[in-house]
């Protein structure tokens, strides 16, 4: 048991550094693995090396180390079996399930943002979102998120990103109300937005505010959820 346990705690780190690497650099010194994983520098070595001995990592002349080839066939292979889907709509039913309306995953493109899948509330109306229908990002909450965490200034963003949602009535549509988070996978890619919506003489204000804490716990889901997917990937679902 002592044997299986030691083993069991090298896989740990050596996968710990591996997620050491933020994908935004080259090359990382062996210094900076160390502190990242919270390991002494000959630990980490060593570990780099078995890694290395399997194409996980590579080293650079200096000793700096950075990802090879193993982990990038590994991630591709994660990418050919990954349905997204499968992970998007459990969600939306979910949400739904919870908030008694409709619920939409939008995803977009420069400035329009589009419904990716949706799911039909009880009580929602039906032709409120069409899936594939090209929408404005500036014009109702779903857009509205995806433009603060993409850094849109101004008042009504700053608000957005300090609440961490966004509610509008009858902003794109006169006759329906929302609220949106934003959704981001690995570096804050930002990849689109979830929401809920309905009538907007059900969906008071204070109906969504209510509604908004289910609407950001979706979002953080989803987030976590889809951290391995690219924002091109996502966008190859909507216009393959």
């Amino acid at each position: 048991m002592p044997g299986t346990l030691e083993q069991v705690q090298s896989v740990a780190r050596a996968l710990a550094v591996l997620k050491a690497f933020s994908g935004d650099e080259a090359f990382v010194p062996l210094a900076e693995l160390a502190r990242r994983t919270g390991m002494h520098k000959p630990t980490v070595l060593r570990l780099a090396r078995t890694l290395a001995a399997e194409g996980f990592l590579v080293q650079r002349a200096d000793g700096a180390w950075r990802l090879g080839p193993s982990a990038g066939a590994l991630g591709a292979r994660y990418q050919a079996q990954f349905d997204v889907n499968a992970i998007i709509e459990p969600q939306l039913m979910e949400l739904s399930a919870a908030t008694g309306e409709s619920a939409s995953f939008h995803v977009y493109e420069d400035n329009i943002r589009s419904c990716l899948l949706r799911c039909e509330g009880p009580r929602g109306i039906r032709r409120h979102v069409r899936p594939g229908e090209l929408l404005p990002l500036e014009r109702g909450s779903a857009g509205r998120v995806i433009l603060a965490a993409l850094g849109e200034g101004g008042a009504v963003y700053d608000r957005i990103r300090r609440e961490g949602y966004s509610i509008t009535r009858g902003e794109r549509s006169a006759g329906a109300a929302s609220v949106s988070a934003a959704v981001q996978g690995a570096q804050r890619a930002v990849l689109g937005s979830v929401s809920i919506s309905g009538p907007i003489e059900r969906l008071t204000q204070e109906l969504l505010q209510a509604c908004a804490p289910d609407v950001v716990r979706a979002a953080a889901q989803l987030s976590w959820k889809l951290g391995g997917v690219s924002v091109a990937a996502l966008r190859s679902i909507w216009h393959p």
